[in-house]
């Protein structure tokens, strides 16, 4: 199974030394939607989209103060559905589109995938979707997904992995991609676990947002904690599955690679190659 790394949206916020943790004050940070273009028997697979097409021709969706915060790229080469085309391959392979949740810098390229089944948590859908129960204000971009997607959904039953409860995401054809409940950034939230030729991959969303969270002696910048914070929909929830995902680093780091979303570090270090 082929594993791409790709950076599908950059984000230049200010204040390097209060977003990455580096830096200067003045400078600006880097962040960037990490997605996963996945290689399976039944075509593509892509873990999360990150910014869509339909978000740079209307970047007003997104919201004024999103952008101004995050100060985000908008180039049309980072999208998921143009690198697909310079890999090679045709939208229309992309055959699963596995989402993490469906907040706007994870979802955004769903519509430049049409024919793809798009999966996702039931209680994600449930907020996001349908309103049930209605999400924060703002929250959410309906346009992404106005087109109306094969959505297939999942809950809180599946099998055990590394003592969380995950599930077959993909089928019994492709029991190597799990979809791992990891509520507390969202209702719905979920990280996505890929089995690669060097042992599992973990795609964490935005469970955590910066790679020191997740070590022995858990560190984040100030201003990038802060935006966390605000984001959380079940704070509690969200602190009680870092604290499983640090223990499951400590104890299985050998086996198992887990990377966030936005982090360029954990970015920078899983690109290295295909896997």
């Amino acid at each position: 199974m082929k594993i791409h790394h790709l950076n599908t949206g950059t984000m230049c916020p200010m204040g390097r030394r209060l977003v990455n943790g580096t830096g200067g004050l003045f400078q600006r940070a880097r962040m960037v939607c990490h997605c996963l273009l996945i290689e399976t028997g039944e075509g593509l697979a892509l873990v999360d989209t990150g910014i869509g097409l339909g978000d740079i021709a209307a970047p007003d969706r997104l919201g004024r103060r999103w952008l101004r915060q995050t100060a985000s790229k908008l180039d049309p080469s980072e999208t998921a559905v143009q690198q697909v085309t310079a890999l090679g391959y045709s939208p229309a392979d992309v055959r699963h589109v596995l989402l993490t949740h469906l907040d706007r810098d994870h979802a955004g390229g769903v519509p430049d995938f049409p024919h793809a089944a798009v999966h996702v948590h039931r209680a994600e859908y449930d907020m996001a979707v349908l309103r049930k129960p209605a999400p924060p204000q703002g929250r959410y971009v309906t346009e992404q997904w106005q087109h109306g997607p094969g959505w297939k959904f999942y809950d809180e039953a599946g099998e055990d992995w590394f003592g969380f409860k995950g599930v077959r995401a993909l089928g019994d054809k492709e029991a190597d991609v799990l979809m791992i409940p990891l509520a507390g950034h969202t209702l719905g939230h979920c990280g996505i676990a890929v089995r690669s030729n060097d042992g599992w991959l973990l795609h964490a969303g935005d469970s955590y947002f910066h790679h020191g969270q997740i070590e022995a002696s858990p560190r984040m910048p100030l201003v990038l904690g802060y935006f966390q914070r605000r984001a959380d929909m079940d704070r509690k929830a969200r602190i009680a599955n870092q604290e499983r995902l640090r223990a499951l680093k400590l104890g299985h780091g050998d086996r198992v690679t887990i990377f966030n979303s936005h982090d360029p570090v954990d970015y920078e270090n899983c690109r290295c190659g295909v896997h």
